[in-house]
């Protein structure tokens, strides 16, 4: 490893994140300014995020920043296959070197990219795992516990965002479609 484990986020870091999730209106916004915000302060090469789709057992790549559009369209991420993965074990997973670690899917695309390195941290609803969200690095690096703490809180913050604005437009396409029926029907 040739950085030594250095707190990256702070309080302040914590604050603002916590304050844009409680406070953002559209949710797109919101993704796209943690997965960037979280690549800056952390100095990674990039950041993504992806939600589970149990129907295609695959992941679907919903924001990334610092990430090539080659990369991500590298092929299917299916969470199935690896019962080490954060989507397996609901826990943090550390890849020290993404070309030589098995539970790397696409470690060639990797090399290419330019990733050495990845946090994986599974985001959550409750105790359910609906999605992943990844930090990707040029170098080996550590993170700190506290720092990868901290990102766990905010990612079960961010879970319980995305599960209520999944629940919010359902609600909504089922109020529009009760309003459309006949009045004689409701």
């Amino acid at each position: 490893m040739s950085e030594k484990s250095q707190r990256r986020f702070y309080l302040r870091h914590f604050k603002s994140i916590s304050h844009a999730i409680a406070s953002y209106d559209d949710l797109n916004t919101l993704i796209n300014h943690i997965v960037e915000g979280t690549s800056r302060t952390f100095k990674a090469k990039g950041c993504s995020l992806m939600l589970l789709d149990e129907r295609e057992n695959q992941l679907i790549h919903i924001a990334s920043y610092g990430i090539s559009e080659k990369y991500l369209q590298k092929g299917p991420v299916p969470w199935v296959d690896n019962n080490q993965s954060a989507i397996m074990t609901g826990k943090p997973v550390f890849v020290e070197d993404m070309q030589n670690d098995p539970r790397v899917q696409y470690p060639d695309a990797a090399a290419k990219e330019g990733f050495v390195s990845m946090l994986s941290i599974p985001i959550r609803f409750r105790e359910v795992i609906i999605g992943v969200f990844r930090m990707y690095f040029n170098e080996s690096r550590t993170i700190h516990e506290e720092d990868i703490d901290s990102l766990c809180v905010l990612t079960e913050l961010l879970g319980l965002v995305i599960e209520n604005n999944g629940l919010k437009n359902f609600l909504d396409q089922v109020k529009m479609a009760l309003d459309s029926l006949p009045i004689r029907l409701l």
